[in-house]
């Protein structure tokens, strides 16, 4: 079965034959993937009324357990984004009632982001459809299969997510 990046390797190869290509065979892939993966969760997220960073935020929280709060600079390290969006963010959510700020009883100058009732209804619900969408990605390939390919994209996403800082 032939795919999109094979016809592009191909007229790269015609085009280019003094290059290696080879690194477009996997990441090309990985990178159309990552389109339509970003696509499918748009999609589940819209049905409940959410962005990718709401659901982002969301999830960390209901990630974290009872009583599902964390810091904002706990947020910032699961969401990657900077200090002053993630104010934004957690301002635009608890607008929408799906956060609100405690006092950190730990530092009087600190607060915690907790999830409210509403907000853990939205994860728990955003992900069941994310889910259902990723599992229609994954159709085509055997449990075996799904497991040997998350050992391999482990090996190459783990050097980016354990840089220090």
């Amino acid at each position: 079965m032939e795919d999109e990046v094979d016809r592009l390797v191909a007229a790269w190869r015609r085009e280019r034959p003094d290059l290696d290509v080879e690194p477009l065979e996997v990441l090309s892939r990985v990178s159309r993937l990552a389109r339509h993966l970003d696509r499918a969760r748009r999609i589940a997220f819209a049905e409940h009324q959410l962005e990718p960073w709401e659901f982002d935020v969301l999830t960390s929280l209901r990630r974290a357990g009872p009583p599902y709060q964390l810091s904002p600079g706990q947020l910032l390290t699961q969401t990657l984004v900077t200090s002053g969006t993630m104010t934004n963010r957690i301002d635009r959510l608890t607008k929408k009632n799906l956060v609100e700020r405690l006092p950190d009883p730990s530092d009087r100058r600190g607060v915690l982001v907790r999830l409210t009732e509403r907000g853990r209804d939205k994860a728990d619900q955003s992900l069941a459809g994310l889910l259902d969408q990723e599992r229609a990605i994954l159709g085509e390939l055997s449990s075996q299969q799904q497991s040997e390919l998350a050992g391999l994209l482990r090996q190459l996403t783990a050097p980016f997510d354990n840089i220090p800082g």
